[in-house]
């Protein structure tokens, strides 16, 4: 199904506000045509390549080059209404065919990486270049919304058959008969003092994602949602105010919707065959969109943007959550492999740029990764000072 004048107008209108901020009455002064004609009726026009509705190809990534013919008058001639849909609706996946063994695309084989842009939110850039040519005020630094999220893959290490055997073959005899006795001494067990941590930044929204799969192959494991460890978290995620998600399959089964809209895919394998589902299922908002292998922008942005089918040319009700840092991004020796110095300026340097641009910051660690094998039980409160 190709584009339809209809749903490419809807499309055009939409990333014009959405490069606005939102304001609907700055998005009326600003044109996309090659018509020079409309600067009569508007204060700013935007150039269009041909590409938007016909095929996909590349962006322009270099400058964006501004003309001013009169004052309060400008001309874009590149094209950041068709910037903004290729990153968002993630189109460079549909002709670019490269995968890992988890079949994600990575930000290696993306033009991003390839290009050192990833962490550069180019459509962020973007949208406050437009507010000025419209001599509208560009948001002072602070962030639209802090997102600290968890993805709970297990709630502990030992406390299941398969577990307690592994532990015991491991030569671990004692700290499995001590998790049996209270899970509270499990190493993985880490939701205490990671709601404690969260605390500390108290305009934070705080979204545990859980597990809901058959616990088989790469979704193993499967903690029992009417197990007696898994209520009395969720006693105690509840009592702290915690919003919960759901923490979909490996294998991109999207399960109906009973407690949540809110979504992020297991090994973050998210694509846009996954969108579709979750569009398609009623899911609302998804919180997946990062590369695994580096941190950084894979929309391009800070900023929750509506996705759109990049097939279709559809203007969908999915809202996507740029996530900015995953924690095994950081420090896996497949990924990026940062030392703790290194990862804390890299996340400094990356939250500065969310900040200036008042974008959503989505920050992922899991209860699994604070433990004396890592460094960022150390990293994460540093890391969250930042915030406050």
């Amino acid at each position: 199904m190709g584009a339809t004048k209809r749903g490419l107008n809807d499309i055009i209108e939409y990333i014009i506000t959405w490069l606005c901020y939102g304001d609907e009455e700055a998005a009326k002064r600003v044109a996309y045509t090659a018509d020079e004609k409309a600067l009569e009726d508007h204060d700013v026009i935007i150039v269009p390549n041909g590409y938007l509705g016909n095929h996909i190809a590349l962006p322009d990534m270099g400058r964006v080059v501004v003309e001013q013919p009169a004052k309060d008058k400008a001309i874009i001639r590149t094209d950041i209404v068709y910037n903004t849909f290729f990153f968002t609706s993630r189109a460079e996946e549909t002709f670019n065919t490269q995968r890992d063994a988890h079949d994600r695309f990575l930000a290696e084989y993306s033009i991003l990486g390839q290009n050192n842009r990833l962490q550069i939110p180019s459509l962020d850039e973007h949208a406050r270049l437009l507010l000025k040519l419209l001599n509208l005020p560009v948001s002072s630094p602070g962030f639209g919304h802090i997102y600290l999220t968890h993805d709970i893959d297990a709630i502990s290490r030992y406390r299941s058959l398969r577990g307690a055997l592994g532990g015991i073959k491991r030569g671990e005899a004692k700290a499995v008969l001590a998790s049996l006795h209270d899970i509270h001494n499990d190493p993985i067990y880490t939701f205490p003092w990671m709601m404690e941590q969260d605390a500390r930044v108290p305009n934070a929204e705080v979204i545990y994602f859980v597990k809901r799969t058959s616990g088989k192959g790469y979704d193993y494991p499967q903690y029992p949602l009417c197990g007696r460890d898994w209520k009395q978290l969720k006693h105690m995620l509840r009592h702290n105010n915690v919003y919960l998600g759901v923490h979909g399959s490996y294998y991109l089964d999207i399960p109906k919707i009973q407690y949540s809209r809110m979504f992020r895919t297991h090994y973050l394998r998210g694509s846009i065959s996954h969108l579709k589902r979750l569009a398609a299922a009623g899911y609302t908002d998804d919180f997946t969109m990062a590369f695994a292998d580096q941190a950084g922008f894979r929309l391009q942005t800070s900023r929750a943007v509506r996705w759109i089918n990049p097939y279709t040319y559809k203007l969908t009700d999915l809202t996507l959550h740029p996530l900015i840092v995953m924690d095994n991004t950081l420090s896996q020796e497949n990924y990026m492999d940062l030392t703790e110095d290194e990862a804390y300026f890299l996340c400094e340097q990356l939250i500065a740029k969310v900040k200036m641009h008042h974008g959503d910051l989505c920050l992922l660690w899991h209860n699994s990764i604070f433990t004396d094998e890592t460094y960022h039980r150390s990293l994460y409160p540093k890391l969250l000072a930042l915030l406050s």
